[in-house]
């Protein structure tokens, strides 16, 4: 049974609904009894026809609701707008960034037949890993002497420890690498600290890590000490020869620091041969240097392996800085 005093409460409420919100009026209803029921036409499913327009109403309001919820951007806020848009922009220039890169690839192939297809990074870290081993037993070698960084600032550290990894990043790229072994270095020095702070999986390269000194580590007639120090200009790279940079940054560099080590011990020294394949290049503050970082050094002996070449491998380190030019360039 219906309460009769609700159902009055609800026909009340619809029928000032019914006269705010539409044109037409409804005809009068017919009292019916003492207790003045209000009679209405009712639907197919027994509720008057004002309940069923309530529930209608009220479904699309719902419906309405969820809508806008999930699928309507109009109703969201300008940040989240905002966001929206700059994520879209992300996507869509990682996807014009992929089809570039696809389309570069696929011209190169285009123009260079005999190249392979490009590899995973998996496949290409494995035959990374493979030439550095390979290095090891057979390749040349190379000795970073840092038994001399007791003396140098947090600065100077800071720029030799970047000098290290971007070497070794040369190292890796390079088709005939050489075996590198850092000498005179403990893993509780502040150099140490400093290159693990400053290269990312530094404990994980594929190098040698040696308390010792170099002088201690090799036979002494297989060692050449590069300084520019030198009288002796470098004519070849030797394969079994063991090559030894010192780990010294600008700052630091002390007149003929590595050049009096290498003759304490009876080691011979070699300088790189920048006076006999460039000159001097006029510049506004007259500075001319042949001093040049470990990286730069290194990136020098590495391109004269691959190429036999020193003028090609001079221009690859010496950088216009240094005040230097080839001579060919000049003439």
């Amino acid at each position: 049974m219906v309460n009769t005093v609700w159902l009055k409460e609800q026909r009340t409420k619809h029928m000032d609904w019914r006269l705010e919100g539409s044109t037409q009026r409804v005809e009068s209803p017919v009292l019916q009894g003492e207790e003045g029921v209000l009679e209405e036409e009712t639907g197919e499913d027994g509720l008057p026809e004002g309940f069923q327009l309530l529930q209608i109403d009220a479904e699309g309001e719902c419906q309405e609701g969820e809508t806008l919820a999930t699928g309507s951007t109009a109703w969201c806020s300008k940040n989240v707008q905002r966001k929206q848009r700059h994520w879209e922009k992300i996507v869509a220039a990682k996807k014009s960034k992929r089809k570039q890169e696809k389309e570069r690839r696929k011209a190169n192939r285009a123009e260079n037949p005999g190249i392979c297809p490009q590899h995973s990074k998996r496949f290409l870290r494995a035959l990374t890993k493979e030439k550095l081993l390979e290095a090891k037993h057979s390749g040349p070698r190379l000795c970073i002497d840092l038994s001399m960084t007791h003396h140098m600032s947090k600065k100077e550290l800071s720029r030799l420890a970047g000098q290290i990894r971007r070497l070794y990043g040369s190292n890796k790229k390079a088709d005939r690498p050489f075996w590198i072994c850092l000498t005179g270095f403990t893993i509780d020095s502040p150099l140490y600290e400093e290159c693990v702070r400053m290269n990312d999986g530094f404990s994980s390269y594929l190098l040698d890590i040696k308390e010792e000194d170099c002088f201690s580590l090799f036979p002494l007639e297989t060692l050449v000490y590069l300084t520019p120090d030198s009288e002796h200009a470098l004519e070849d790279v030797d394969l079994n020869k063991v090559y030894i940079l010192g780990g010294l940054v600008d700052e630091s560099i002390q007149k003929k620091v590595t050049f009096q080590k290498a003759w304490e011990y009876s080691v011979k020294t070699a300088r790189l041969p920048i006076q006999e394949y460039m000159v001097r290049n006029q510049n506004g503050k007259n500075y001319h240097s042949e001093i040049l970082a470990i990286n730069q050094v290194f990136d020098i002996l590495s391109t004269y392996l691959e190429t036999r070449n020193w003028p090609e491998a001079l221009k690859k380190g010496v950088t216009s800085g240094k005040g230097y030019v080839l001579r060919n360039s000049v003439e």
